[in-house]
């Protein structure tokens, strides 16, 4: 390392005007738990609030914490109360969101409560502290009280399309939470599904019953228990530690499956155990550290520019990665549609467990979030993408794959329940004998395979990051090797003829196609990465198959406007139904097109010829433009994207949208719900695509970065390649590549790009 030191404490809490990107300070209570801010630690998540009375409030998230319906469900709320309360109104209240650590503080005078997450336990942490002594109650508020019946239901919910499903399933009934009862020194609940809506009728109606699997819902049980030094079970819902200056909280959260009451009693108990066993100061040292090595390994501190604009940037990049950490370690992928953070509204009062769009996931949202982490380096928030769709579902794919098409090889539906099943909505509750097409009658996703390919491209950007062979070898290859394969059986051709992708789509948007250039594009792409690794990890049958399928590809579709040539969504395309950019899919994700690469007008006129502007949600212009070189242009996009606080007027599914939510991390709604992962993701695919690409080896610098805007910076390339630098007032001020050798791969383009 040359030229720039660690960062230091004052680095670390760089300020940018008037906005501080790793502290968020409020100086008034909240109304409800829109004023909610986020906490986190991978797996459990919190919504956190102080009232206007001085009551702490907080919702508790988790990632697999998944209800008999198939709803990814809160675990429950607590309340903490003072007696007597933290003061009069008089008093200075703040609440501090410290992001360094991952860590909120409430403030009435010279009163304190912190609430936070143990980084590396299932452990919630709730201090008091007060100048005189206090009594300090801890409440647990549950609303599922009693069974009740489901009054509606959204697009991926099992039941969507109930009058074909009432002959077929009983009525659906939201089942209660349970207090346990008469525990010396403790209160806690649990959730347990004694029943299993949807899996198994879905399996039969979608011909998977003779793939063998556990139900996924029946017997998880999920839930929390509460306990303090000296703390008194006042009822089975609240905990009291007697009148002190000095509280101590803990919660413990757990979800077992499958389990019953009774087992997941006993494993709670051992995890309190293990928990006491480690002295409270080392666990906090640990967490803190964690929250520490974090920050250190990656930032983008922008500055300059005119007003506010860098800093609300910097900003937003630093809050979008916290709350995709905070959700980013579970057992389950981010839900794009409100992660774990998702609150009651107004068309849906008292109902945190409410999401737009439901349970399901739907790959072109789920993935965005995923792109931005290898270049911050979070590769560990990538396992649980990993772990879900190319491991624990990949023989049920292959499954699906023979029956539907007959043939070998996986393709993944765009969107599935988390255990792999099509969303029914999509699938439809037609018998399976009955189908002559097994594949869904939808024509939204009917032939929409693009995430098969885009997951092959994102284990490569895992494994070219992290050089992880075990990784290659298990998990990427055998992958990419079957998603290869369901292409070529899809569409044979005669012996030197090129591959014909008919029937097919473009996304959701073209429905009637031929060769799209979404497939086409990852196609091209992956076959190229994949005959770019190091032959002695690879097989000579392999590499033949690759570059056998390379060869026989079309060629990238184009078409003219006014005499001008560009990409197009597909060689031959009708019947547009959404408003994506699949022409533009080779660009990004796929990088065909670009900075450096030849043909880069055909792309920009792509991009100056689309059909629809957007700067919200899903879309993504932003790349595009990022990824052409067009520094303003993107500039002007993120900008746009990071201000937008999208209210979404009307009905959704028969409810009021809102966004009233305060914490400036959290958008949305836009196309799904708040806070809104595909938006915010966005925002750190942008910057770093401003700011640091990739073509093979070689490591692009500052491709489209605005003269007009200062930064400092350290990401991460590929080959474990770290490289920090600060640029400022139009120069490269500073520049440090590790390992050294990589320095000659570093490409410098300021101001020129295209060139």
């Amino acid at each position: 390392m040359i030229g720039i030191d660690p960062p230091d404490e004052m680095r670390f809490l760089f300020r940018m005007s008037t906005i501080e990107p790793y502290r968020v300070v409020w100086a008034e209570t909240g109304r409800d738990a829109n004023d909610s801010m986020p906490l986190g630690n991978g797996d459990i998540g919190l919504n956190v609030w102080t009232e206007a009375g001085g009551d702490l409030v907080f919702y508790i998230g988790k990632t697999d914490s998944w209800d008999d319906y198939g709803r990814l469900v809160k675990v429950g709320r607590i309340r903490l109360s003072l007696d007597p309360g933290p003061g009069s109104a008089s008093q200075q209240f703040s609440q501090t969101l410290t992001i360094k650590d991952a860590t909120v503080e409430i403030r009435w005078g010279e009163s304190r409560v912190r609430i936070w997450v143990d980084a590396n336990h299932p452990l919630i942490e709730l201090e008091v502290d007060t100048p005189e002594p206090v009594r300090a109650t801890v409440s647990i508020e549950l609303w599922r009280t009693e069974p009740e019946v489901l009054p509606s239901v959204t697009s991926s919910d099992v039941l969507r399309d109930s009058d074909a499903a009432n002959d077929m399933m009983d009525e659906t009934v939201v089942e209660p939470d349970t207090l346990l009862a008469g525990i010396d020194g403790q209160v806690g609940w649990y959730h347990h599904n004694g029943k299993s809506i949807g899996p198994e009728i879905h399996a039969k109606i979608q011909g998977l019953d003779g793939f063998d699997f556990v139900d996924p819902l029946l017997h998880r049980t999920f839930g929390a228990v509460v306990w303090a030094d000296g703390g008194e079970a006042e009822s089975d819902a609240r905990l009291v530690s007697l009148a002190a200056t000095r509280h101590r909280f803990k919660i413990a959260v757990l979800t077992s499956h499958p389990s019953t009451p009774e087992a997941w009693r006993a494993e709670m108990d051992e995890t309190i155990r293990s928990i006491s066993a480690k002295p409270a100061a080392a666990r906090r040292a640990s967490h803190e550290q964690w929250w520490k090595a974090l920050w250190e390994r990656s930032w983008i501190h922008v500055s300059g520019g005119e007003g506010t604009e860098a800093a609300e940037t910097t900003r937003g990049y630093v809050l979008q990665r916290f709350v995709q950490t905070c959700a980013g370690r579970g057992a389950f992928p981010i839900k794009f549609n409100g992660s774990i953070f998702n609150v009651p509204f107004e068309g849906q009062p008292g109902d945190a467990d409410w999401r737009r769009w439901g349970p399901g996931y739907w790959w072109q949202n789920t993935r965005l979030p995923y792109y931005a982490m290898c270049a911050a380096g979070d590769v560990d928030c990538m396992g649980p993408l990993f772990k879900m769709y190319c491991r624990d579902l990949h023989e049920l794919n292959r499954y699906r794959t023979r029956a539907y098409v007959g043939h070998a090889g996986v393709f993944i539906p765009e969107t599935i329940y988390f255990w792999g099943h099509t969303i029914a909505d999509t699938y439809g509750w037609a018998p399976w004998e009955e189908r002559e097409e097994k594949l869904q009658p939808s024509g939204w996703h009917k032939y929409e395979w693009t995430g098969t390919l885009e997951l092959a491209w994102l284990l490569l950007d895992y494994y070219e990051h992290t050089g992880d062979e075990a990784m290659l070898r298990d998990t990427v290859l055998p992958f990419s090797n079957d998603a290869l394969l369901f292409f070529d059986l899809q569409y044979p051709s005669e012996p030197g003829e090129p591959m014909r992708m008919e029937p097919s789509q473009a996304c959701e948007t073209w429905w009637d196609c031929a060769n799209p250039m979404s497939e086409l594009a990852g196609l091209c792409a992956v076959t190229e990465r994949l005959l770019a690794l190091p032959a002695g990890l690879t097989t000579e049958k392999d590499r033949a198959h690759w570059a056998a399928l390379r060869d026989r590809l079309p060629p990238i579709p184009l078409r003219e406007v006014d005499g001008i040539s560009m990409l197009a969504p597909a060689e031959r395309y009708a019947d547009k139904r959404n408003v994506e950019h699949p022409e533009l899919y080779g660009v990004f994700p796929f990088r065909l097109f670009g900075v450096g690469k030849p043909d880069i007008e055909l792309a920009i006129e792509a991009l100056n010829h689309r059909d629809d502007v957007y700067h919200v949600g899903w879309h993504q212009d932003g790349a595009f433009m990022a990824y052409l070189g067009l520094a303003d242009h993107a500039k002007n996009d993120l900008v746009a994207r990071i201000r937008d606080r999208s209210v979404d007027e009307g009905q959704v599914d028969g409810k009021k949208a809102h966004n009233n939510m305060k914490f400036p991390g959290f958008w949305g709604p836009n196309f799904d719900w708040l806070p809104d992962q595909c938006h915010g993701g966005m925002v750190m695919i942008v910057l770093q695509s401003m700011l640091l690409q990739r073509d093979g080896d070689k490591v692009l610098l500052f491709p489209a970065w605005p003269k007009s805007w200062d930064v400092h910076f350290k990401l991460h390339a590929p080959h474990r390649t770290e490289i920090e630098g600060i640029y400022r007032d139009g120069q490269l001020v500073e520049l440090s590549v590790s390992p050294e050798s990589r320095r000659k791969d570093v490409v410098v383009c300021l101001h020129d790009p295209v060139k």
